[in-house]
């Protein structure tokens, strides 16, 4: 049976009988992995706490038919106890992995692994809003999948902007003749917020308003559950303010 080793992050993990783990986790070249860790919840277990949601690790791996199996696991990243200590830190945490989790059935990059490690980083170090780290990281994880928004030039028909109307089915900004009856509107406040959060513009995204805060999360829900197809659950426990 092959073996390989990769550097991931931890999404997700769920019981498997009475001492086991089936671990869903992001490599930096593997793309999305799913192992199963034998006798992890047993208290002698050394990889138990490695391999925790939000933690990164270095892991190797036997490659199974449909799960693989953790043989060694090195921690390089130790951001679940801090992250879980903080409320509104855990639930956009979960939402990120949840983005992750989905967006790896379809692709995977070194840039979606280092991008999730970074907004994991933030969280724990509590650089910025735990709401803006989730806003930034949904805008640029979908950008990095070929789903950037529009948010200068029209995103339907490509007239000049700027434009006030959002439509996250549209891809983003969108001239009046293109914004159907009952559109977002948005004002350049919130625009100004939305590409500082896609660039990573921080010095401006913390100086950014309540009210430009709250609109701009509204507009990233939205747009980021349109592009995955599905909710994402973890959203219904993230607060909308800062």
């Amino acid at each position: 049976m092959p073996t390989y080793r990769d550097e991931v992050v931890v999404l997700r993990t769920h019981k498997l009988g009475e001492a086991d783990r089936i671990v869903t986790m992001l490599g930096r070249r593997t793309g999305k992995i799913r192992a199963v860790a034998k006798g992890v919840r047993r208290t002698s277990s050394r990889l138990g706490a490695r391999l925790e949601p939000f933690m990164v690790a270095d892991v190797q791996l036997y490659a199974g038919r449909s799960l693989d199996i953790v043989q060694q696991a090195e921690s390089l990243g130790t951001y679940g106890a801090d992250i879980a200590g903080d409320y509104d830190s855990y639930t956009a945490a979960s939402a990120m992995a949840e983005t992750a989790d989905r967006l790896g059935d379809a692709e995977a990059s070194a840039s979606h692994y280092l991008l999730l490690v970074g907004g994991l980083r933030a969280l724990a170090r509590a650089d910025h809003a735990p709401r803006s780290i989730l806003d930034s990281y949904l805008l640029r994880a979908l950008a990095l999948s070929g789903w950037a928004p529009g948010l200068d030039d029209c995103a339907r028909c490509g007239a000049p902007g700027p434009h006030n109307a959002f439509v996250a089915q549209a891809g983003g900004m969108v001239c009046p003749a293109c914004a159907p009856a009952g559109s977002a509107r948005v004002d350049i406040e919130t625009t100004g917020h939305l590409r500082a959060l896609l660039t990573g513009d921080w010095a401006c995204v913390d100086a950014a308003t309540e009210r430009t805060h709250a609109s701009a999360s509204g507009l990233v829900a939205a747009y980021a559950q349109w592009h995955l197809e599905r909710g994402i659950r973890s959203l219904s426990h993230v607060e909308r303010a800062r």
